[in-house]
């Protein structure tokens, strides 16, 4: 009975694993043409940071609400309705010739966010009677993403090649027919989860929680136009902290929550999501600003490595691979030692490869030393967190703790996002008045300034060198392990 259900989960591992795949791809394809979309457009690389800033708003704003509607009407169906918006996203983004439409669909292509943590709740839903539950979703966790950075590797390879040789529109095509693809594949291959708790949304809560997360983020976008010497958006972003207040006064209140703020006084759980916050500024929000260092020209802006699509698609595919091995690694690293151990251990190897970006920055060789170090790390964690979240979580708010880990996740990368686009800006302004290049508009007029890639680089490694301190020190011993997680399935027969 126990090997039929062992296949039976496996089936469901495998079609998500397309899914994650799919959402690999997105995230790899479009990242060595960010400097050609950026041309494309007519936008200096600066405001590349507006593509990452604004999807990372919406995913704050959506992956709460549908993760808890996850655990509400199922899984499955949250997975395949936001897998449909991002296919209309991504179909629009080749015909939106403007940046303001592209930043548009851009942003709503962002709910594809949700998906891991809607699989990995599904996932913990399907193990509830099984022995070794924690290990086996963490294990599962790390198979998704696998093939979630094995779908960025490839991404990224094709991307790189192809906007070299193609036009960019047929290039920015190809995205949106794999997420066509990946809609049939969970709409006839994935079950959905044995449990739904029914319900209704919070609609205070959900409205208290949008304005807050809007009011903070776009308070950090104002920071970016009128710049940090202006009161207006600072603000902004503390009106934005006070708003969450009310919400978390709500929140403690209400019979059904659509965040339960309890979680975040959980030994277990706070250090988890303080953790996904810290990591989210050098997995989200350093991307865009990694892609067009490589790309820069050292002949116009006295820095980067001036090379093509193709030759960054593979430093990233090294990041990436790196990324699959940390995420098949930290199983076995978490049973050798203990997760939180193994969970401190990635994030300090985060920290190390973003800071020897520091002295090591001039050549192919030190972009890929420093990524792979910082991808071991990265892989490990973006598999971690969510399992641990599950584990330590009740059996009643799984979605809503695994998807706060993207939400938390997310704000990060928001908050790094403005930070970097910021620091870079100051380079645009520098390097307009450098003379008259013939490609000056593309590396010298538009590239950002050297010191705000050393922000960048100090962010990340510091944020991560914070996490693993966290981690280690506030974080039980005993913390997502097993017999942690069959304690805390006792209580679902009363429900």
């Amino acid at each position: 009975m126990t090997r039929v259900r062992l296949g039976a989960l496996a089936g469901v591992v495998g079609f998500l694993a397309f899914v994650e795949f799919t959402s690999g791809f997105l995230q790899g394809y479009y990242t060595p043409m960010l400097s050609d979309i950026a041309r494309h457009l007519e936008v200096p690389d600066a405001d590349v940071n507006w593509l990452e800033g604004s999807q990372l708003m919406l995913s704050a704003l959506v992956v709460p609400v549908l993760a808890k509607l996850g655990d509400m009407v199922g899984h499955k169906r949250i997975l395949l309705w936001s897998t449909g918006v991002t296919a209309l996203a991504t179909l629009a983004l080749p015909f939106a010739t403007t940046f303001p439409l592209f930043l548009a669909a851009w942003t709503l292509q962002g709910v594809y966010v949700v998906w891991l943590p809607l699989e990995i709740a599904l996932i913990w839903s399907r193990t509830r009677d099984r022995e070794g539950r924690s290990l086996l979703t963490a294990r599962a966790a790390g198979a998704l993403v696998a093939a979630l950075e094995a779908g960025a590797i490839s991404g990224a390879l094709i991307g790189g090649a192809l906007i070299d040789a193609l036009p960019i529109t047929g290039v920015l095509l190809i995205p949106g027919l794999l997420v066509l693809v990946c809609l049939a594949v969970i709409a006839f291959g994935v079950a959905e989860s044995p449990v739904q708790l029914g319900g209704r949304i919070d609609v205070v809560g959900l409205a208290l929680v949008t304005v807050a997360l809007l009011a903070f983020t776009g308070g950090l976008g104002l920071l970016r136009v009128q710049g940090v010497a202006n009161p207006v958006p600072w603000a902004v972003v503390v009106l934005g902290l006070l708003l969450f207040v009310p919400f978390a006064r709500w929140e403690l209140r209400h019979p059904d929550p659509l965040i339960d703020v309890r979680l975040f006084r959980s030994p277990a759980l706070a250090p988890v999501f303080a953790t996904a916050a810290l990591f989210g500024m050098s997995v989200l929000g350093a991307q865009a600003p990694l892609s067009t260092f490589i790309r820069t020209d050292p002949s116009t802006a006295g820095y980067g490595l001036g090379i093509g699509g193709f030759l960054t698609s593979l430093v990233i595919g090294a990041y990436l691979i790196a990324m699959v091995a940390g995420a098949l690694a930290y199983p076995l690293a978490a049973r050798v030692s203990t997760p939180r151990n193994a969970l401190a251990a990635a994030a300090l190897l985060v920290a190390l490869g973003y800071l020897l970006f520091l002295p090591f920055h001039t050549t192919y060789a030190h972009m890929v030393t420093n990524m792979v170090i910082a991808g071991l790390g990265s892989g490990a964690l973006v598999a971690a967190l969510p399992a641990a979240a599950a584990s330590g979580a009740p059996p009643h708010l799984t979605g809503v703790a695994t998807g706060l880990t993207n939400s938390t996740k997310t704000v990060g990368g928001a908050v790094a996002s403005a930070i970097f686009g910021i620091a870079l800006m100051h380079g645009v302004a520098e390097a307009a008045g450098v003379g008259g290049a013939a490609d000056g508009a593309v590396a010298g007029g538009t590239a950002g300034s050297f010191a705000g890639y050393v922000v960048v680089w100090c962010v990340c490694g510091g944020s991560a060198l914070v996490a693993a301190v966290a981690l280690r020190f506030a974080v039980p011993e005993d913390a997502f392990r097993d017999p942690v997680g069959v304690e805390r399935e006792r209580p679902r027969g009363r429900r």
